[in-house]
């Protein structure tokens, strides 16, 4: 783009960067010691800028973008630094090159393929089954394995720089040097007491009011999880989950000996509640519910207020327990976070689970439990189980979160993900067969396929290692033997142009299956 273009400027409503709350710094958007305000490149900040600009409609598809020459003024700028920026812009699919003309804003591309297949409430609810998924996920694993150097677009975790690395590490030098004894030091059976009190204020931001008493950290959620299942369950008890349903979770269930009632959720407003309550009619022995109500995982959808209101109230008046658990809550894109199902809660039905694995920092392995009216058997089966925590990462988790970093990390990272699921929505739309359906969800890393239903999930799982890419089959989500010819695809990579590609090649893969599947 020639710089020495004449255009309006962008409406006055788009701040420059050293202006905008929160990014600190002198005039040219730097602090004093050179480095971009808030760590990342200032191409990147201003890109951000421009894009939550478009995000808020104060610049509208169609209207004119600066000139590179207006750009390098408004935010006091190298011509490099203005090009890398518009080149992000264009990147992400929010800018266009008009030849002779400028850069104007684009509009989005909505996805073409048709919703998910909602689930058929009617049908009557299966009979109850011990779990025996282990052996097909350890394949998978295996499989994996054998294909180091894949494309993993089958996990759970976004990519490691979109989490704070530098921030998390000099908040651990700090708090070792502030306490050298912290790593030969046992800690609190409960967790670190400042981090509990902290999470306990924060809990209020969803309708949870505790005290720092009544949390209990523990390794991840999965460990809060099996720890909620085994206050209140026995070997050979029936757990109600949703289908599909998160395969860790199954494989919790088979270690403990449980059998797993699986009840249909939708893509949009997750487990069916109609359909909980007849199988509590006809299923006696059901002793607790597993939900994820916030980007349930694999069908990311988000149940509405109303639904999560008539869940709670269900569990209690059958007298069972009702498992949050609620890693993904903080990656929804709303104003406002969701409510969490135990804001619902007056009689200490909802056993609150939740992690730090997924929003912030994997590696730490950073969970809680609030147990409801069963909280302290959890904490003598914590105890029993694993003892205390590790404190390194609960003290540098506490000093993160004390601060307004956590939120300031949690909307890059939003940003970033919105704009990942977006390029791989028009990925999928252009490039997948006919017959192929999925419901976008409202947040977080995750997309529900539905491919032609003659294409099977676990040979496209095999066909998609040999061309160096991972995805999760539909099958290890259900231990009924359903979602054959569904798929789980998350969008890790940062590395936007690859993703496409990689996208671009499954759909031709599907293509090819679905038309081989077809041939007489």
């Amino acid at each position: 783009m020639n710089s020495s273009l004449s255009m309006p400027e962008a409406p006055a409503a788009v701040l420059p960067l050293e202006e905008q709350p929160g990014d600190g710094g002198p005039a040219d958007g730097r602090p004093a010691d050179g480095r971009p305000a808030d760590g990342r490149p200032l191409y990147r900040q201003l890109a951000d800028q421009y894009r939550r600009a478009i995000d808020n409609g104060v610049l509208r598809p169609g209207d004119r973008m600066p000139s590179m020459r207006a750009f390098m003024q408004r935010h006091g700028v190298s011509l490099a630094t203005a090009t890398e920026s518009y080149r992000t812009l264009e990147r992400d699919a929010l800018i266009e090159a008009r030849p002779r003309a400028g850069y104007f804003v684009r509009a989005r591309q909505a996805a073409t393929l048709p919703a998910a297949t909602e689930p058929d409430l009617a049908a009557a609810p299966g009979a109850a089954q011990f779990v025996g998924i282990h052996s097909a996920i350890s394949a998978i694993v295996s499989k994996f394995q054998r294909y180091p150097d894949a494309l993993n677009l089958g996990g759970s975790t976004a990519s490691p720089d979109l989490y704070p690395t530098d921030a998390l590490q000099k908040a651990a030098l700090r708090a070792l040097r502030r306490r050298p004894t912290l790593l030969t030091t046992a800690g609190h059976d409960q967790g670190d007491p400042e981090l509990r009190a902290i999470i306990a204020r924060r809990a209020l931001d969803v309708g949870i009011q505790i005290g720092a008493d009544d949390v209990i950290m523990t390794h991840g959620g999965i460990e809060a999880v099996n720890l909620a299942l085994r206050a209140v369950t026995q070997p050979g008890d029936t757990v109600a989950v949703e289908s599909p349903c998160f395969f860790g979770l199954l494989q919790v269930l088979e270690s403990l000996g449980l059998r797993a009632l699986e009840i249909p959720a939708s893509p949009t407003t997750g487990i069916a509640v109609e359909a909980l309550a007849f199988a509590l009619q006809t299923h006696p022995d059901i002793r607790t519910v597993v939900v994820v109500p916030n980007l349930q995982n694999p069908l990311g959808s988000v149940m509405p207020d109303t639904h999560k209101a008539r869940l709670v109230e269900l569990c209690s008046r059958a007298g069972i327990a009702l498992i949050e658990d609620d890693p993904y809550r903080e990656l929804v894109d709303t104003a406002q976070p969701p409510r969490s199902l135990k804001s619902w809660d007056t009689d200490g039905t909802v056993i609150h689970c939740t992690s730090f694995n997924k929003t912030l920092a994997p590696g730490m392995r950073v969970g809680w439990i609030n147990g409801g009216r069963w909280h302290r058997r959890v904490g003598m089966l914590k105890f029993t189980q694993s003892r205390h925590n590790e404190q390194l990462s609960q003290v540098v988790l506490a000093e993160f979160l004390e601060t307004n970093a956590y939120e300031r990390h949690l909307r890059r990272l939003r940003d970033r993900l919105r704009i990942q699921r977006e390029r791989m929505a028009a990925a999928i739309a252009a490039s997948f067969p006919e017959g192929t359906r999925f419901t976008p969800p409202g947040g977080g890393m995750f997309y529900w396929i539905e491919l032609p239903r003659n294409v099977s999930s676990s040979a496209f799982f095999e066909a998609a290692l040999d061309e160096g890419i991972r995805v999760m089959p539909g099958t290890v989500f259900s231990n009924a033997g359903r979602f054959d010819h569904f798929i789980r695809l998350s969008c890790p990579s940062t590395d936007l142009d690859q993703a496409d590609e990689a996208v671009r090649s499954l759909g031709r893969l599907a293509a090819r299956m679905a038309a081989h599947a077809r041939t007489p």
